[in-house]
């Protein structure tokens, strides 16, 4: 598994959202379409705001913690159909317990919960050169 973490939520000129994992030194980039929703749900912490009541990301969380666990990990294990796949990985009572989750949604517990994000080693190949990604202001 490899490290990456969240550098940008853009908005491309068709409309589409797209969250941009980096690994830590910056040099691979792995896109992942995502909605306007799950856009808003992972900027928002990023950018600081506080929603006034909990969001679904918020309220997993919490649901989670209340239960005792606590999140360690998000990992985008696989890609089929060009759709991504991911895990959550959570530690209740000594035990772990794995959750399949969509990225987007592993993604925005995991900029909330402060915890890392993994790729699988086989999805290096779905990833860019930073070099080749153009950021322009307005990413969200």
């Amino acid at each position: 598994m490899i490290e990456f973490k969240v550098k940008a939520v853009t908005l491309d000129a068709a409309g589409n959202f797209s969250v941009l994992l980096v690994d830590n030194e910056e040099k691979k980039v792995l896109p992942i379409v995502i909605g306007e929703l799950e856009a808003h749900l992972i900027a928002m912490p990023i950018s600081g705001m506080l929603p006034p009541r909990p969001l679904t990301p918020d309220l997993l969380k919490s649901a989670i913690e209340k239960l005792g666990g606590i999140p360690e990990k998000v990992i985008i294990t696989d890609i089929k159909d060009n759709t991504y796949f991911a895990e959550i990985h959570l530690r209740q009572n000594g035990r772990i317990i794995k959750l399949d989750s969509r990225p987007s949604d592993a993604i925005a517990l995991a900029v909330r919960s402060n915890i890392p994000i993994f790729i699988n080693t086989g999805l290096v190949e779905f990833t860019y050169d930073i070099s080749d990604i153009k950021f322009e202001d307005g990413n969200a």
